[in-house]
Order: C-alpha cells, then sequence, then structure tokens
C-alpha cells in the first residue's frame, strides 16, 4: 500500500496535460477507458445524494466571434481544423458556429486558447 501512496502522490504532480498523455498512453497499452472504470466503480462513498456533480469530459470548441481579426483567426481555424481557405472564411463568417466537437477539456483548452491568441473568441459548452 506504502507503493500506491508514493504513485498517487507522482500522478498528483502531473499537468492536465501530462495526466491526459498518460490517460491515452495507458488506454492504448491496455485496451481500456478510464471513462469506464470510473463508471463501473460508481460514486464514492455509498453514492449519497450530496455528492458532487460528474466533471465533464466532453466538451464543444464554439467560435463566437473572430474579434475583428479575421484572416488571423482564418488562419487558426484552418490549422486546427484543416478546412479549406474556402470553408474556414464561411466557419469565421458564420460564427457562432462550432469548431471542434466532442474534445476532452485539455484539447478544448489548447484550441480556446489558440483561437484567443489570434483575436476571436470561443465558448466552450
Amino acid at each position: 500500500m506504502a507503493d500506491i501512496a508514493k504513485l498517487v502522490e507522482e500522478l498528483s504532480k502531473l499537468t492536465v496535460l501530462e495526466a491526459a498523455e498518460l490517460a491515452k498512453a495507458l488506454e492504448e497499452e491496455w485496451g481500456v477507458s478510464a471513462a469506464a472504470a470510473v463508471a463501473v466503480a460508481g460514486p464514492a462513498g455509498g453514492g449519497d445524494a450530496a455528492a458532487p456533480a460528474e466533471e465533464k469530459d466532453e466538451f464543444d470548441v464554439v467560435l463566437t466571434g473572430d474579434g475583428g481579426k479575421k484572416i488571423q483567426v482564418i488562419k487558426e481555424v484552418r490549422a486546427i481544423t484543416g478546412l479549406g481557405l474556402t470553408e474556414a472564411k464561411a466557419l469565421v463568417e458564420g460564427a457562432p458556429k462550432p469548431l471542434k466537437e466532442g474534445v476532452n477539456k485539455a484539447e478544448a483548452e489548447e484550441i480556446k486558447g489558440k483561437i484567443e491568441a489570434a483575436g476571436g473568441t470561443v465558448e466552450l459548452k
């Protein structure tokens, strides 16, 4: 049990991105999903009604505006989505529009940061 405590201590030092990479590596290695293990285990502490709500693990990244910097935002949208120039321009001009759907929190935050750095506005749903 002491080894488990040490492991938990080391894992708690990971950044969000490192933890996401670890989860992906474990899923690939053992063919199991961390989300499935949590769902099977059920809520801790007997599942009383006062348990906190489950944290959302999938997000939709929605472009809400270009912030007056349409060209820079179009470039980032192209880089993120792989769309062609015409499709990316239409997406930016048609905001609010989803950029990516069903992504994990780390990826959603990364996309949000890139779009905001380019001058656009993003909402995570």
